[in-house]
């Protein structure tokens, strides 16, 4: 194999790698291993990794997505150099791996800087129902089970709620959710609960 055709190679396995995730993401098709995908106009890429990435964001500069983008770069530009210059074959070669790293390093950049935010990963503590103050909305019936609204993660909400003594609440009574089981809320009043 000749030192183009190893470039080349090279650059057809980044290119596959890079484009056919994207095409099977847009097109809803869902391929093992596929880490990129398009929905319209919104792109939403999950790159796995170890700890070691930009400001904390727990992705690794070594996944998928950039080993693509370098042997893309690598692959591309190795070519180039060989089939149209008439440069030393290691001084092409560094080249290459220079353009490569480069590549991967911008699209890195880009991955944890731009496409990844801070608050991507959901904490379940902020959104656990234990300890949520709310207001009755409809009435809870002794025995029975009523609703609650109560606000979380900067949402208003609603859930179904049961009297955690099994007493009547009336509406309008500030709650406070003791457990959360098969999506009722077990509540006691606030005030029982802060001792007034």
């Amino acid at each position: 194999m000749t030192w183009s055709g190893f470039y080349l190679f090279c650059f057809a396995v980044g290119f596959l790698f890079s484009v056919v995730p994207l095409v099977a993401g847009g097109l809803h098709w869902h391929l093992p291993g596929s880490h990129a995908a398009t929905a319209g106009h919104h792109v939403h890429v999950h790159v796995h990794g170890g700890h070691a990435g930009a400001k904390g964001s727990g992705v690794s500069p070594f996944n998928s997505v950039t080993v693509a983008a370098f042997l893309a770069w690598f692959g591309g530009v190795g070519y180039l150099l060989t089939r149209y210059s008439n440069m030393w074959i290691v001084l092409g070669l560094a080249i290459a791996i220079a353009s490569g790293g480069i590549g991967a390093a911008l699209l890195f950049l880009f991955l944890t800087r731009v496409l990844m935010s801070a608050d991507e990963n959901l904490d379940p503590a902020d959104f656990g129902m234990t300890g949520v103050l709310g207001r009755v909305s409809s009435q809870i019936r002794e025995g029975g089970t009523g609703e609650i609204i109560y606000s979380q993660g900067g949402t208003r909400r609603a859930c179904g709620a049961r009297s955690d003594s099994g007493q009547a609440i009336p509406k309008d009574t500030e709650v406070v959710v003791t457990r959360y089981e098969h999506g009722i809320a077990y509540v006691q009043r606030w005030k029982d609960l802060a001792g007034d």
